[in-house]
């Protein structure tokens, strides 16, 4: 084949007693380290307090490894049977899943923005791109180490694995997936990350991470047809599973923080309510009537007129 690429590098890099080194340890932690730097470099210019980042990263690691371990282990549960249940704990022989972490670090950021009392949805959207770049730079070792058995291919370019100690599949030419989901993380960034803080002016808090990861799950979820990973629920891959949940995740909360962002700036109208008196209203008057004359004063007056009629005019 034309463009094949021909990886001969061994995937362990050195021992060190019961510690092994491998390549894909090692850009798993240039890429964290990259993914914290422009993280943390994206919510300082979004006006984030950063006091105590050093314990946000640590939430969002330590739950993004344990995540990632997690659903690895879900997804391989064969190799943990059998009285080899212990081997869920050796890291150091791989195996960890790719959205697993990042659900994780999901996880953590929330933790670590309750604790701090600021957005969880500001972390979100410096998240994602700090996502992309972590993911390119981390799957270098998984191009090295041939983790991840892509499909064959008739295509003008392939990878071939020859190395004794591959866990790639020699002999055999196939699609360089990771190398793929590479590409994806590097169009995304470069479609957004130029305008990251014009559209953080315009959009409500969340919107834009969620675009970074939708944009990657949509990509993802495709590209995952070129792996050769066990189908696990309804004929879908775990990536698939996972690609498709953080797509609906996304549909559902960004019309939401539109919503709730729209109804902080809107003015709230001011309904006119009448005013009651508290007093009791007055007590109708009956309407006045002539005074009674007594029945004394009627016969004195009598008198008087008889009187006057009975004198002799003079």
């Amino acid at each position: 084949m034309l463009l094949t690429i021909v990886i001969d590098l061994n995937p362990n890099i050195i021992r060190l007693g019961p510690l092994l080194i491998t390549w894909h340890g090692v850009f798993a932690v240039l890429g964290i380290i990259a993914a914290a730097r422009l993280g943390f470099w994206l919510l300082g210019q979004d006006g984030v307090d950063l006091k105590g980042s050093g314990d946000g990263l640590a939430w969002m690691v330590v739950l993004g490894l344990i995540g990632a371990r997690l659903l690895y282990v879900w997804e391989n549960f064969r190799l943990f049977t059998g009285g080899q249940f212990l081997r869920v704990f050796a890291l150091t022989e791989g195996g960890i899943s790719q959205w697993g972490g990042l659900f994780g670090a999901m996880v953590g950021a929330y933790i670590w923005a309750r604790l701090s009392k600021f957005s969880f949805w500001k972390i979100i959207d410096a998240g994602g791109a700090a996502a992309m770049i972590g993911l390119t730079i981390g799957r270098i070792g998984d191009v090295i180490n041939g983790e991840h058995h892509g499909t064959p291919t008739t295509l003008p370019w392939g990878v071939e694995y020859v190395n004794q100690a591959t866990l790639g599949e020699p002999g055999k030419v196939v699609h360089p997936e990771v190398a793929y989901e590479m590409v994806l993380c590097l169009l995304i960034l470069a479609a957004l990350l130029p305008l990251h803080e014009r559209l953080k002016k315009r959009l409500p808090d969340g919107v834009l991470g969620l675009s970074y990861f939708g944009l990657y799950a949509t990509g993802r979820f495709f590209l995952s047809f070129l792996r050769t990973d066990p189908g696990v629920l309804l004929g879908m891959r775990q990536a698939q599973v996972a690609s498709f949940l953080m797509v609906a995740i996304a549909v559902v909360a960004v019309p939401v923080l539109f919503r709730r962002a729209a109804a902080i700036v809107a003015p709230v109208p001011v309904t006119p309510v009448r005013a009651e008196s508290t007093h009791e209203p007055p007590h109708e008057q009956p309407a006045p009537t002539a005074p009674r004359r007594s029945r004394v004063g009627r016969k004195s007056r009598q008198r008087s007129r008889d009187a006057g009629e009975s004198k002799p005019p003079s």
